[in-house]
């Protein structure tokens, strides 16, 4: 019944579906991005050091990756739409306490809560998705729906400079609280896509067991390896980049955010190639496309880090082939490991999700700890991670399985 919700809706009803699915996944991104050219200014507002406000982004990843856990089994046991909407709630409230902190901790714990309502949206819109969905279909969905999503990061730092460019940098959260504020009430025209006589009803205690079940399946590591190793690399350019840009290359934070925007851009491209040819080539092909994209960009972008040659154009092309190889690596991964327990959707998609944003605390914080006001603790991580996400692709072919589609 539910495979049928969007695709026999009318043409308003199966758009607007689309555009909610959309906003809830982009919590993820606007949670940070809209806050990124800020960065330096809350560092000198908040008397902190630069690296202990990047860490207000590793905060974030530690509530991010933890909350999946919890959401995905609840969202299994009760649907889909009743926790995403306390999720909100608790995004709006952490926000707004992003908005009154007066220093670097504080920060950082109400960071924490923000990350802990946002991910139910990102990781039930997921499990909606394989609700609807299944096989080469929900990839390309995933890629369709990352499209219009990246509408949120494209506009997000560009925005968030032009918020600050108007009043402070306060002003960025609350705008966020008013966006947590706009999709609860949107949520109201959103279906519930898991009915009632297809719930889980295993007790919540019974996710870890089924956790433990799913890290013992080498193709789910493979798959969840894959996108973490890459989300580690994303994270620590979203936490170094503006200090690269801004701070060592004396942009301005207007600039930096359209700089931003094009490698978004790449990602929407990507995407929508990946939703085209996945049906022609399988998931697996494209996902190790993907990582070997990526890997081969990061190795450019550490000899351009510690050499500085080239200067700034060497380094945004650098970033920018590695930004764009998330068309290939994100949706092929996800789709991947939802296919294999598809009457876990939730379970899965959290635990893929933990493991994908927990992987990107290790890279934010790497850069921040590691931060010597030069591009180049970002550059060797990056390339760390996208040398690590090709090898877990690898194991797709190396598992001796013939590769999913």
């Amino acid at each position: 019944m539910t495979e049928q919700l969007i695709s026999t809706a009318t043409p308003h009803q199966g758009l607007g579906v689309l555009l909610i699915l959309s906003t809830l996944m982009a919590f993820a991104s606007i949670s940070t991005d809209l806050y990124l050219p800020a960065l330096p200014h809350m560092a000198a507002a908040l008397a902190a050091s630069p690296g202990s406000v990047e860490l207000s982004i590793s905060g974030y990843l530690v509530g991010f990756s933890l909350g999946q856990l919890l959401w995905g089994p609840i969202g299994d046991r009760h649907g889909r739409r009743l926790p995403i909407a306390i999720g909100l709630v608790l995004f709006i409230l952490g926000s707004a306490g992003c908005a009154l902190a007066t220093s670097a901790p504080t920060l950082i714990g109400w960071r924490v809560l923000q990350a802990v309502g946002a991910c139910a949206s990102v990781v039930l819109a997921r499990a909606m998705v394989r609700d609807l969905y299944s096989g080469p279909a929900a990839a390309r969905m995933l890629s369709t729906l990352m499209t219009v999503m990246a509408v949120a990061p494209l506009v997000g730092p560009s925005l968030g400079g032009l918020i600050l460019r108007l009043g402070s940098w306060q002003a960025i959260f609350w705008v966020l609280v008013g966006v947590g504020l706009a999709t609860l009430g949107a949520l109201a025209l959103l279906p519930e896509t898991l009915p009632a006589e297809l719930r889980s009803r295993e007790p919540l205690a019974g996710a870890v067991h089924r956790y433990g079940e799913l890290l013992r399946q080498r193709r789910f590591l493979a798959y969840a390896g894959a996108g973490g190793f890459f989300y580690a690399g994303m994270f620590a350019y979203i936490a170094g980049s503006p200090f690269a840009y801004i701070d060592y290359h004396h942009l301005s934070p207007q600039l930096y955010g359209v700089l931003f925007a094009v490698g978004i851009v790449g990602i929407m491209l990507t995407n929508q190639v990946n939703a085209r040819l996945v049906e022609c080539y399988g998931s697996d092909r494209l996902l190790r496309l993907g990582c070997g994209m990526a890997a081969g960009a990061g190795l450019i972008l550490a000899a351009v880090a510690a050499t500085d040659m080239g200067g700034l154009p060497a380094l945004a092309l650098a970033l920018f082939l590695f930004i764009a190889a998330t068309g290939f690596v994100v949706a092929n991964s996800i789709a991947g490991a939802l296919a294999g327990s598809p009457q876990q959707a939730g379970a899965v998609s959290a635990l893929i999700g933990s493991i994908h944003y927990g992987s990107g605390i290790l890279g934010s914080a790497l850069v921040g700890l590691c931060a010597d006001g030069t591009p180049w603790p970002m550059g060797w991580v990056i390339a760390l991670c996208g040398l690590g996400s090709l090898c877990c692709a690898r194991m797709l072919v190396a598992a001796g399985e013939a590769p999913a589609r």
